[in-house]
């Protein structure tokens, strides 16, 4: 049986992931979050005409080099000048006060010489000059534009339109449940035989991360009683995940347990390393995700199949992660048939493209390589031997 390209994979995955709902949240909460609904202003901003400097409201027609102005009151932040600006008079103005009826510019205070309550003008100012008019960042109605993460500059502008609410989706729930005889938790005292558990630990923060609300179950033994347990305890996930115990081992248990519940099964095996033995279908109203056991290639496929999925499901454009593309800095070998994710370093340079550095142990199972990547590289199935100087295509890590 061929193997599956990553590329029909993904496509298969987004087909099993159902789209999350929404719900409102305040807008102190909604940082992170994916914003379903547009958001829509309800005022202007500003909402009135305002001062960008602190000085003297005035007319452009009375403000000439060296005329002399009574100061009629003063406008602050909050405390607006009561009436029209009288003609032949100035007001005292600080920024973001609003500018007086009648008022077209703004005379600087370094160009005004204030004395017992008058002002010369030092210099006659531009008409409109430090003034924002109304509106002029935007107006109401204008939209803050779903979907889309929304980080610190979106929820500064939705607050600006007054919205104290945001529709935003549902964290998905995910269930990890980690199997093998060979695991324990952190902590405790490993048999002989034993390693330490530490896959589910790096996905549960990615996706939590991500947005959603990951939750790390109980370790699966290697018996099909255990295996079963485990799935049922994690009903009701939007996506369950189990790691390890997927393959065709005597002692993997995942997929015929899965079959015997009466799971859809998409697909099974990809053709990419690390990651070959990774299958995903349906168990009732969960989807489900069975990725390798090895921390590396827990991590990568989660980089390229679940955040993509994840990223559908909250409402944003089905598509793989973005790649970019870096200079060799050292030759890469020849790769084989699968398509290989490579850990690897990759150096920001200003002054020219990016350079990235592939670990030469790329062995799933290291994880102190994996924490020291920044990137991968993705080769191609049947790439040839590359020198260094070569550009190359890379999906950074975060």
């Amino acid at each position: 049986m061929s193997l599956l390209t990553v590329a029909d994979a993904l496509d298969r995955l987004f087909a099993l992931i159902r789209p999350m709902g929404v719900e409102a949240v305040p807008l102190a909460g909604a940082a992170g979050r994916v914003l379903r609904a547009d958001g829509v202003a309800e005022r202007d901003q500003p909402p009135f005409a305002a001062s960008a400097m602190d000085g003297y409201a005035v007319r452009v027609a009375d403000a000439t080099r060296d005329a002399v102005l009574p100061v009629a009151g003063e406008a602050a932040a909050g405390r607006s000048f009561h009436g029209p600006l009288p003609h032949g008079a100035a007001v005292r103005i600080f920024t973001g006060a609003p500018v007086p009826v009648g008022a077209d510019a703004v005379l600087i205070q370094e160009n005004a010489e204030a004395h017992e309550g008058h002002i010369r003008v030092l210099e006659a100012p531009d008409q409109d000059r430090y003034i924002r008019p109304a509106g002029g960042d935007f107006r109401s109605g204008a939209r803050l534009v779903a979907p889309r993460w929304l980080g610190p500059r979106d929820l500064g502008l939705a607050a600006a339109m007054n919205l104290p609410t945001l529709t935003v989706s549902r964290r998905p729930s995910v269930a990890i449940i980690p199997t093998g005889d060979e695991l324990v938790w952190p902590g405790a005292d490993p048999g002989p035989d034993q390693i330490v558990a530490s896959s589910g630990f790096g996905l549960a923060a990615r996706l939590a991360r991500l947005g959603a609300e990951p939750r790390l179950c109980p370790i699966a033994l290697d018996t099909a009683a255990s295996v079963r347990r485990a799935l049922e305890q994690a009903a009701g996930a939007d996506v369950i995940v189990t790691l390890g115990g997927a393959s065709v081992g005597e002692h993997d248990f995942v997929a015929g347990v899965l079959d015997a519940l009466g799971a859809e099964r998409s697909f099974y095996k990809i053709a990419m390393r690390p990651g070959k033995p990774l299958m995903a279908g349906r168990l009732g109203e969960s989807a489900v995700v069975g990725l390798p056991g090895n921390p590396v290639s827990t991590m990568i496929c989660t980089e390229i199949f679940l955040v993509p999925a994840l990223e559908a499901a909250l409402g944003l454009p089905a598509r793989a992660r973005a790649r970019s593309t870096a200079v060799l800095a050292e030759d890469l070998p020849a790769n084989g048939p699968r398509e290989h994710y490579m850990r690897a370093l990759l150096e920001h340079r200003g002054d020219g493209p990016d350079l990235v550095r592939a670990f030469e142990n790329q062995d799933s199972s290291l994880v102190f390589t994996l924490a020291e990547a920044n990137a991968v590289i993705v080769a191609d199935p049947h790439a040839p031997h590359r020198r260094a100087g070569t550009v190359v295509e890379v999906i950074p890590l975060d």
